[in-house]
C-alpha cells in the first residue's frame, strides 16, 4: 500500500465528515463562500480550457501521433471495440445524465437568461434549452477527460511510467515529477473524487429511495437510505474485485442495453414528432453561439458561472483520477481510435439521449403548461424522473427498469473509479500487474458509502456536491498540465519504452 496517499485522503475526508456533523450550517457556509471565489475568478480559465481542449485534439488527431499504437504496434487490446466504448461510457456518465437529463432542460426553458430576451416556456426557449444540453452533455466535457486520459496512457504504456498522476508531468520536468509533488497530486486527486462521487451516490440514493417509497407507499427514511447504499457499494466491490473483463466490462456492457430500452420505450410512448425539429433547432443554436456561449459573452455572467462552469468544475473534479482508468483501457488502439472512443462517440451518445430524453421532457412541459416544472420547484430533481415516466405511459415493469438503471449506472461508473482510486494508492502497479488487492478496493468502496451517506445526512447533498467542484479547481491546473505534456508528445519523436503484455 501506497500509505500517504491512501490514508492522507481518508483522514481529510473524515475530518469533513466530522465537521459537517458537529457544525452542518458552518460546513456549507464555508463551501459556498469558496465555491463562490473560484466561479467568480476562475471562470475564463475553464471556458478556455474547454474550447483549448478540442482544439488540441484536433491537432493530435490530425498530427503523425494520431496514427500510433499506445504501447507499441506488437500490443494486445485488453477489450475488443465494443467493450471498450462500454466500459468508457458508463465510467464516465454514472447516473447525472438520468437525472439531470430530465431536470436541467426545464430550468433553461422555463427560467432562460433575461439578457437573450426569450419569453419562458415558448419554443425559442425551448431551442435554447437543447442547445444548452448539447452544450453541458456533449463534446467538451468529453473533451476534458479525453486529454487527461489520453496523456496518461502514452507516458503509461509508451514511456514506462508508474501508474500515477505525476506520471503526466514527466514529459515536461522529467523524473522530478515524482517527488513530494507527484504524492500531494495523487492525494489531492483522490479526496477530489471520493467527494464526487459521494455526491453522485448521495444523489442516487435519494432517487432510489424516492421511487421505491412511492412505488410501494412506504417510508423507509434512514434505514432505507443505508440499505440501498449498502447494496450499491457491496455491489460495485464486488465488480471491482472480479476485474476488468469479468466484472466491470459485462456491468457495462448489461449498462448500455439499460440504457437502449430506456430510450426505447420514450421514442415509441413519448411525442416523437416534435423531437425531429426541436433537435434541428437546438443543433443550429449550438453550433451558431458555440464560441461565445462557452465563453459567457451572450449571456449573463452570474448564469455563465452557475451553469457552465460549475458544470465544467464538477467534470475536472472527477477527470485525473479517471484519467488513468481511461488510459489503462487504450493499449492496443491507435491514438485517433482513442479520441473517437473516449470523445466522439460519447459525445454522440449525450446528443441521442439528450435529443430524446430532454426532447421530451421539454415537449411535455410545454404541451402541460408547465407542469414538471412546477413539480421541479415544488419538490426539487428527483422525482422528475418518475414523473416524467409515469405520464409515458409506463406502468411498474418500466418503473422497475428505471430503478434498475439508475442502480447500475452508478454502480459501472464507481467500479471503474475505484479501480483507479485503489491502483493510485497501491505500489508496484504495471501493465503486468493491473489489479489493486480486493482489502484496498473494500476500502476505498465503503469509504464512498459512508461519506455519501453521512454528508446527506448531515449537510445535504448540496454541502457534498460543492465539495466535489471545489476539487475541480485544481484539478483544471493537473489537466492543463496533461494538455501541455501531450501537445509536447505530439511534436518530439516517438519513443516506447514499456511492454507490449497488457
Amino acid at each position: 500500500m501506497n500509505r500517504p496517499v491512501f490514508f492522507v485522503p481518508l483522514a481529510v475526508l473524515l475530518a469533513a465528515v466530522l465537521f459537517s456533523l458537529w457544525r452542518g450550517a458552518a460546513f456549507v457556509s464555508v463551501e459556498t463562500a469558496i465555491n463562490d471565489w473560484i466561479l467568480r475568478h476562475a471562470s475564463p480559465l475553464f471556458a478556455l480550457a474547454g474550447i483549448g481542449f478540442l482544439a488540441l485534439l484536433l491537432f493530435v488527431a490530425l498530427s503523425p501521433l494520431g496514427g500510433r499504437i499506445i504501447g507499441g504496434d506488437e500490443a494486445t487490446p485488453i477489450l475488443p471495440r465494443w467493450r471498450w466504448f462500454a466500459v468508457t461510457l458508463c465510467t464516465t456518465i454514472a447516473t447525472g445524465i438520468l437525472f439531470w437529463g430530465v431536470a436541467e432542460p426545464l430550468f433553461h426553458l422555463n427560467d432562460p437568461p433575461a439578457m437573450l430576451g426569450l419569453v419562458p416556456g415558448s419554443d425559442a426557449a425551448a431551442s435554447f434549452a437543447m442547445s444548452t444540453m448539447f452544450l453541458h452533455w456533449t463534446l467538451t466535457p468529453y473533451a476534458i477527460y479525453t486529454v487527461a486520459g489520453l496523456a496518461f496512457a502514452l507516458v503509461y504504456y509508451d514511456r514506462g511510467e508508474p501508474f500515477s498522476l505525476s506520471s503526466l508531468f514527466v514529459p515536461l520536468i522529467g523524473q522530478r515529477a515524482h517527488g513530494p509533488a507527484g504524492v500531494a497530486i495523487d492525494m489531492f486527486c483522490l479526496f477530489a473524487l471520493v467527494a464526487g462521487m459521494a455526491a453522485s451516490l448521495g444523489a442516487g440514493v435519494l432517487a432510489l429511495a424516492g421511487g421505491i417509497e412511492g412505488l410501494w407507499g412506504i417510508s423507509g427514511r434512514a434505514p432505507l437510505r443505508w440499505s440501498i447504499a449498502a447494496a450499491i457499494v457491496g455491489t460495485f466491490v464486488i465488480s471491482a474485485a472480479l476485474g476488468l473483463r469479468r466484472g466491470i466490462a459485462r456491468l457495462s456492457l448489461f449498462n448500455i442495453w439499460l440504457f437502449a430500452a430506456i430510450m426505447l420505450f420514450v421514442l415509441v410512448a413519448g411525442p416523437t414528432t416534435h423531437l425531429p425539429s426541436l433537435a434541428l433547432s437546438g443543433a443550429s443554436d449550438y453550433v451558431a453561439s458555440f464560441l461565445p456561449r462557452s465563453l459567457g459573452l451572450d449571456i449573463e455572467t452570474d448564469w455563465h458561472r452557475q451553469w457552465t462552469i460549475f458544470n465544467w468544475a464538477n467534470w475536472f473534479a472527477w477527470a485525473p483520477v479517471t484519467a488513468l482508468f481511461l488510459g489503462r483501457l487504450a493499449v492496443g488502439y491507435s491514438v485517433r481510435a482513442f479520441i473517437v472512443v473516449n470523445l466522439l462517440l460519447p459525445a454522440l451518445f449525450g446528443a441521442m439521449w439528450m435529443i430524446i430524453i430532454a426532447g421530451t421532457t421539454i415537449t411535455l412541459d410545454q404541451q402541460t403548461g408547465g407542469d414538471l416544472y412546477a413539480l421541479l420547484s415544488s419538490a426539487g430533481p428527483d422525482p422528475l424522473l418518475y414523473r416524467l415516466f409515469s405520464e409515458l405511459g409506463g406502468g411498474m415493469p418500466v418503473l422497475l427498469l428505471l430503478i434498475g438503471a439508475i442502480f447500475i449506472s452508478y454502480v459501472t461508473a464507481a467500479d471503474s473509479n475505484i479501480s483507479a482510486m485503489s491502483a493510485l494508492s497501491t505500489h508496484g502497479i504495471s501493465p503486468e500487474n493491473p489489479e489493486a488487492p480486493i482489502a484496498v478496493k473494500l476500502a476505498w468502496g465503503v469509504t464512498v458509502g459512508l461519506v455519501a451517506t453521512i454528508l446527506v445526512a448531515a449537510a445535504g447533498i448540496d454541502g457534498i456536491r460543492m465539495m466535489s467542484v471545489l476539487g475541480g479547481f485544481p484539478a483544471l491546473f493537473i489537466i492543463l498540465g496533461a494538455a501541455v505534456a501531450l501537445t509536447v508528445m505530439a511534436v518530439e519523436r516517438p519513443r516506447v519504452v514499456a511492454s507490449t503484455d497488457p
